[in-house]
Formats: structure tokens, C-alpha cells, sequence
């Protein structure tokens, strides 16, 4: 895949998971519980890949060697990361400094990136990061009132963080044998057997077939299970492959941009000249976190 390509790749994930937030805003402003949507949407998303893989012919069995390595990666993501990002959220009462928390993931996946797959990362690349970062403040940390359990939300996040790292880890390392569409698969169909305990005994609480089976609940779901999860993880599995762990974290660093852009364009939120100039200083940020030097 060439670069261009590449980059593109990574943007397009980048705006389906920016966008993701309204529909998931959408949902808990409904009062459906995060255990009833999360497990929805990815056992959808795996449907619909395995689906696909079969009609194309691309479902390639896992390998013994690697069976713990999917084990675990469904464990991280989407397990681990999307029950601790979502209730977190709720927890912080602070979506903005939510996002903030979640976008440190490059500082954490550039460590892991060097440290296991001795992937290379210039003083440009670092400082790219760092200004990227510091544009995504400048977006996103408006005052905003705090929950009651502030602390535990902030815990969950970093959890979230952390379980992230594990998973562009495990990915990559399983990308040389197996193809994009076919570790989301595996990823979301054995995601969605860890989440069904949750969904059985807590997403089904005050269960109402007229408001959770209704087109208003089920809008949203399809749309965050076949565009945010069975597309946006497969180009971002490509995206991992090509440009590795480090340099492709930066990109999720921007979903909260996104978020905002997604809001003010929808009409939904108001942005100030404060938050365009940290859109311009991310995106510098970014051209700066994966620029290579050529010798």
C-alpha cells in the first residue's frame, strides 16, 4: 500500500470514530445501558465480516500458535477499552477531558512501539506528538462540571489507554499472517462472547422490546457496528501494518478533533477561533509526527 493511500486509510477511521461519539451520545441520552449497545454493535460488526469473508472466500483458520494472541486482543479491544471508555465518560461527567485522557495514547503506544517491534522514531516524530497534543487541548478542555466518582472515571480511562497500546501491539504482530477483515473478525466475534455475561445480566435491565428494539435505538447501533467497527477497525488494521505502532497512534490522537468538527458541522456545538487554531496545530503536529528523513 502506498503512502497516499495509507493516509488516507488512517483519516477515513479517524472521521468514523470522530463521528462515532454523536451516535454514542445519542444512545446514552435514550438510557440504553453502554453493556446493551457495546454488545450489539460488536456482534454486528463480526457478523457482518464473517458474512463478507465467506462470500469472498477470505476466512483463513487461526493458527494454534496464535490462538492466545486473538484471546487477548479481543480481551483489550473491544472488551477492556470499550466498557472502561464508556463508563469512564459517565464517571468524569467530562467528555472533553475524557478525550484528553484518551488521546495520550501516541506517548504510550510510541514507548511500545520501540520497545517490541524496535520500530524507529525521530526527535521530529516526538515533537510532532507533543504539538499535536497540545493542539488537541486547545480543541477540546472547555470547564465543564465533574461526576461524583471523578477519580474512578479518570482510572477507567487510563485503563482504556493501556488496553489500546495491547491491542496496536497484538495487531501488529498477527498482521503478516492474517488479513485486515479477517483479525477484526475474529476480534469482534470473540469481543462479543466476553461481553455477553455483561449484556445478559446488565444490559437487559428494564428491558423494553417498543423502545430498544425501535428505529431510534437501532439507527444508531447499525451505524457504529458496520461503519465504526466492521470498516473503521479493518482500515485501521492496515493502517497499523503499514505505518506501524507508534506513528499510527498519533492519528486516534485526532478522534476528539473530529468529534468537535462532527459537532459544529452538524450544528450541534459551537466552535471558537481558540478551537480552529488547535485544529491547525494538531494537523501540523501530525505532518511533523510522521515525517521521515530520507538519507
Amino acid at each position: 500500500m502506498n503512502r497516499i493511500l495509507t493516509y488516507t486509510v488512517s483519516v477515513l477511521a479517524i472521521v468514523l470514530w470522530g463521528i462515532s461519539y454523536i451516535w454514542i451520545n445519542r444512545l446514552i441520552s435514550l438510557e440504553i445501558p453502554v453493556t446493551y449497545f457495546v454488545f450489539v454493535r460488536i456482534l454486528l460488526a463480526g457478523t457482518v465480516l464473517l458474512v463478507l469473508n465467506a462470500a469472498t472466500g477470505k476466512i483463513t483458520p487461526i493458527r494454534r500458535a496464535d490462538l492466545p494472541k486473538f484471546l487477548l486482543l479481543a480481551f483489550c479491544e473491544p472488551f477492556v477499552y470499550f466498557i472502561c471508555e464508556s463508563l469512564g465518560i459517565k464517571e468524569t461527567g467530562s467528555p472533553t477531558l475524557s478525550a484528553m485522557i484518551i488521546a495520550t495514547i501516541p506517548l504510550f503506544s510510541t514507548g511500545a512501539g520501540i520497545l517490541f517491534f524496535r520500530e524507529r522514531i525521530s526527535r521530529m516524530n516526538i515533537a510532532g506528538i507533543f504539538i499535536s497534543l497540545a493542539g488537541i487541548a486547545l480543541v477540546v478542555m472547555e470547564k465543564g462540571s465533574l461526576g461524583e466518582h471523578f477519580i474512578f472515571g479518570i482510572l477507567l480511562l487510563l485503563i482504556a489507554v493501556i488496553s489500546e497500546v495491547g491491542h496496536a501491539s497484538l495487531t501488529k504482530s498477527l498482521s503478516g499472517n492474517y488479513t485486515s477483515q479477517t483479525i477484526v473478525m475474529y476480534q469482534f466475534l470473540i469481543g462479543s462472547v466476553y461481553l455477553l455475561p455483561l449484556f445478559l445480566f446488565k444490559g437487559l435491565d428494564g428491558f423494553s422490546c417498543e423502545k430498544y428494539m425501535s428505529i431510534e435505538v437501532w439507527y444508531p447501533i447499525v451505524c457504529l457496528g458496520v461503519f465504526c467497527s466492521s470498516m473503521a477497525f479493518s482500515l485501521w488494521v492496515s493502517t497499523i501494518k503499514n505505518l506501524g505502532v507508534a506513528k499510527s497512534s498519533i492519528f486516534s490522537a485526532l478522534i476528539p478533533v473530529v468529534a468537535a468538527i462532527a459537532a459544529w458541522v452538524l450544528g450541534h456545538e459551537a466552535l471558537s477561533m481558540r478551537q480552529f487554531a488547535g485544529i491547525l496545530i494538531s494537523a501540523a503536529g501530525v505532518i511533523m509526527s510522521q515525517y521521515t528523513i530520507k538519507k
